[in-house]
């Protein structure tokens, strides 16, 4: 099955103010903030690599306008950096309305193989991130008193067990778990947490470094015999930042079209 046409935006979010991590480069990140763009919302991006970070900020900048566009350099397992990058959206735009927390790190090791650090450094940046700027969307989302929204980056392995992914697995699992807990705090004051949870989505530097045996491998378990591209799951990302939504907290929506 061959990919579906882009979807162009509808203004859903128009007036709306957003944060979403690791938003550089050409994965989900970079689509989601290109989406909340095209959907009419002003974003501040973060990301670890300043320089990709950089560009992706003027490229952006140029299409949808400067006052549209912030980034702040974010490393999610350093406190103050995110609390700098929740301090811009404030600054910046006057509030915040959508968080979008998408930092993520993978990698493979079996079990026996793997060492503390690879265990640690994914569990960090994965789950431990996730949390920390959870922490910092519900604090200013609740000290603002006009509700807002969470979308976190899960991943079907939170739920499928996968070899030499335990780590990558436990934290997906835990951002899951996560999800369902800040939900049930935030709902009082009016914010909602829910999570995607991507199958098999590539883009094209990662098709670089993946191996033609191991697309193959992955693709042909796919319904549609292909992975999804970014922008598909950042369509489901602005589905759960928009009013479309309103009744759905806690969830945790699969973007996959494999079931076994």
């Amino acid at each position: 099955m061959s990919a579906p046409q882009y979807v162009p935006g509808h203004g859903l979010l128009a007036g709306r103010s957003a944060v979403v991590t690791a938003a550089a480069g050409a994965g989900i990140g970079g689509a989601t903030a290109r989406k909340l763009l095209e959907e009419g919302a002003r974003i501040v991006i973060g990301d670890a690599h300043a320089r990709r970070l950089k560009e992706t900020e003027q490229a952006l900048a140029e299409e949808f306008g400067a006052d549209h566009v912030a980034s702040l350099p974010c490393d999610v397992t350093d406190e103050p950096q995110v609390q700098a990058l929740f301090a811009l959206a404030e600054q910046t735009h006057g509030g915040l309305d959508i968080v979008v927390n998408n930092a993520g790190l993978g990698g493979t090791a079996e079990l026996t193989e793997m060492t503390d650090e690879q265990w640690t450094k994914v569990l960090d940046v994965t789950l431990n991130g996730t949390f920390r700027c959870t922490r910092a969307a519900l604090r200013s989302l609740k000290a603002a008193g006009r509700g807002g929204i969470v979308v976190n980056n899960a991943s079907v392995v939170g739920w499928r067990a996968q070899s030499g992914q335990a780590h990558y697995a436990a934290a997906k699992a835990g951002v899951m778990a996560l999800t369902r807990c800040a939900a049930i705090e935030a709902a009082g004051y009016g914010v909602r947490v829910n999570a995607v949870a991507p199958s098999l989505a590539m883009h094209p530097h990662l098709v670089k470094v993946t191996s033609a045996e191991l697309l193959d491998e992955l693709t042909e378990k796919e319904a549609f015999g292909r992975y999804a591209e970014p922008w598909e799951i950042a369509n489901v990302i602005v589905f759960l930042a928009s009013g479309y939504s309103s009744y759905m907290t806690g969830e945790v929506v699969s973007v996959s079209n494999r079931h076994a």
